[in-house]
């Protein structure tokens, strides 16, 4: 612990000095559950060395920033990596190195190696920031009956409910930034919101598009075709953690730049460099530092982490190897690649669940035109939705899924406009003839997100290969994947939905699902062609329960079988519900870092007898 600010205070990326000293913590993963992490025990005054696998800020090539929205400006295909810097030592897996084959089936190349049915259809981003610096921004929380799906037939329940992590989602939100109107939150999503209770932000304006569909469709009625029941439509905003007015704590305003995914042109979006800037002369970030494995002394505690340092990640050769001791480890690198690492350290898997229950959210994409001009790339990329289909009992029969409306066209199906462009130019038209057709098309479209919950399942899961290794010679990331009957259900019951939601808006239904390179999530069920995306939402491999001989973590994200070992994130979660997991994972992250700063404050733990079964943490914490 810090006594008096006497250690060096070195928030951006560093190079030396600090490579062998002894932590107070130690943190791998520097997103937005390890910033958070960061900021909560240095904010304590613990020492904390933030190790990074990727790029600093400035450590693009020719020194420009490692994110960079010019770059995403120049890139052919507009994929939230396409603003990182390349980084051959330090690869990002990305949805472009998937492709769809003639006929069915996948290939798939880049990091991740996949072998399961369907592809596992998600990338995430090795650089500092994590896959918060181009994530999407939306941040509703979890439904309190999204915690226990195991009372509808399926799933996992969370070892903690609902109303234990209320007022963490509250902490998170002020983190966040979260703009919402918490009287629709809790008069038409359900969330049993305090009496009073105001986000950071007020919620921001609806887009065109939003305006266009509640005007159509508010106090419709439409059947579950998975369930005897009708279902009333009513567009919601969705919460945002965005600013919708500028303030000194969290930012510039929302100009509703319709490129801030990935990057943000303001800085209203949060991203976890937002945290990084408040980090307290304790934190040091160490960028460039890719943890390879984990160290255990006999009696299960974790002593220090190996990881190697690069200088120049065209040249392996500039790589050196260190290893930073500590007291307590957390490793917060995203759900694959946490489990990578317990995985090539042998550690925390006495319950055989490392690696298991890879989680996503499966979505399909409707997209159609509107008779009338929707004013499409005009704010964030969705800003409303509807709920209506995320709850109740027909959970049971079907995966419930949410609908986010997209404000972008038909960008994520099928591409930006200039894909249409380069279509008319291909038809022929040109000039005025052209402008007005490019008008007119683009003007119009419109498109739903189905954000399918997926379930934990055993049998998807992150495994490793020592035939198949990455640049520095580890071992890459096999993944199992594939979806479920209940998923499939889901699926097929969204896609009845969407028609009725076009034939009341009377839209043209330009939606197409064909096996082929544009679509590796394709699938045939009950006997009708459906394509899936990824929405880059891992979780699940290492589980949260209650006991350690079925789960990898307890409900403080500390590992069963090592008591100084932390492992938080998406990962933990037993389930995500319908909700992007951001603010959900915050608010678990939050939890955790206060039971680490009891721990280090003075809990004493002592491990019940040891091997060769799963260990069982006991502590007392020091009045």
């Amino acid at each position: 612990m810090t006594d008096g600010g006497d250690h060096k205070t070195d928030h951006g990326t560093h190079h030396g000095t600090h490579h062998d000293a002894h932590h107070d913590v130690i943190v791998v993963g520097a997103g937005v559950a390890g910033s958070l992490v960061a900021r909560q025990l240095g904010d304590r005054g613990w020492r904390v060395l933030v190790l990074e696998a990727g790029l600093g800020d400035d450590d693009g090539p020719d020194g420009a920033p490692a994110v960079d929205a010019e770059r995403f400006r120049s890139a052919r295909a507009k994929v939230p990596s396409a603003a990182i810097a390349g980084n051959p030592l330090v690869p990002s897996p990305d949805v472009l190195d998937l492709g769809g084959r003639t006929g069915g089936g996948y290939r798939a190349a880049g990091h991740l190696v996949q072998d399961g049915p369907l592809p596992y259809a998600s990338g995430y981003l090795r650089v500092n920031g994590g896959t918060g610096t181009a994530w999407t921004g939306l941040a509703p929380r979890m439904h309190p009956e999204d915690f226990r799906t195991a009372d509808f037939g399926y799933g996992r329940d969370w070892p903690i409910g609902y109303e234990e992590l209320e007022p963490y989602y509250r902490a998170a939100e002020h983190e966040l930034g979260v703009a919402a109107d918490p009287v629709e939150q809790r008069e038409l999503v359900g969330l049993p919101l305090a009496d009073g209770y105001a986000f950071a932000h007020r919620p921001l304006p609806a887009s065109q598009v939003d305006r266009l569909l509640a005007e159509r469709l508010d106090g419709r009625k439409i059947t579950d075709p998975s369930y005897p029941r009708d279902v009333e439509l009513r567009v919601v905003g969705t919460p945002q953690a965005r600013n919708s007015a500028a303030t000194e704590e969290h930012g510039p305003v929302c100009e509703g730049s319709a490129s801030c995914i990935p990057v943000c042109p303001t800085g209203a979006k949060y991203t976890p460099r937002r945290t990084q800037r408040r980090w307290g002369p304790s934190v040091t970030l160490l960028t460039r530092a890719v943890a390879g494995r984990l160290l255990a002394d006999p009696s299960g505690r974790i002593t220090g982490v190996e990881y190697r340092r690069y200088d120049d990640p065209a040249r392996p050769a500039s790589v050196t190897r260190h290893t930073a001791r500590g007291s307590l480890v957390v490793l917060a690198a995203h759900a694959i690649e946490n489990a990578r690492l317990l995985l090539s350290s042998g550690l925390a898997n006495s319950s055989d669940q490392v690696g298991r229950n890879l989680m996503d959210h499966p979505v399909l994409l409707t997209w159609g035109l509107l008779p009338q001009r929707t004013g499409p790339y005009r704010g964030p990329g969705s800003t409303s939705g509807l709920e209506g289909f995320r709850f109740g009992p027909a959970r049971a029969a079907r995966a419930p899924f949410r609908v986010e409306i997209g404000n972008w066209g038909w960008t994520w199906a099928v591409g930006p406009p200039g894909h249409e462009v380069a279509a008319l130019l291909r038809g022929g038209l040109f000039g005025a003839e052209l402008r007005q057709a490019v008008g007119d098309r683009v003007g119009r479209q419109f498109a739903l997100q189905f954000e399918m919950e997926q379930s934990a399942d055993p049998a998807n899961r992150v495994t490793l290969d020592p035939r198949r290794r990455d640049p520095l010679g580890d071992p890459r990331p096999v993944l199992t994947y594939d979806l479920s009957d209940h998923v499939k259900r889901g699926i097929a019951a969204a896609k009845a939905v969407s028609d009725e939601i076009f034939a009341l808006l009377g839209a043209e239904d330009h939606s197409t699902y064909a096996a082929g390179p544009s679509q590796p999530g394709w699938f045939e069920y009950g006997g009708r062609p459906y394509a899936y995306r990824g929405a880059g939402h891992g979780a699940g491999t290492h589980i949260m329960g209650e006991r350690p001989a079925d789960s990898v973590v307890d409900s403080w994200q500390r590992a069963w079988d090592h008591p100084n070992l932390y492992v938080v994130g998406c990962g933990s979660m037993p389930s995500l519900g319908t909700s992007n997991p951001t603010l959900t994972m915050a608010a678990i992250t939050l939890r955790s870092a206060e039971r680490m700063h009891r721990e280090l404050s003075g809990a004493r733990v002592t491990l019940r007898a040891a091997a060769p079964g799963p260990t069982t943490p006991e502590e007392t914490d020091t009045p």
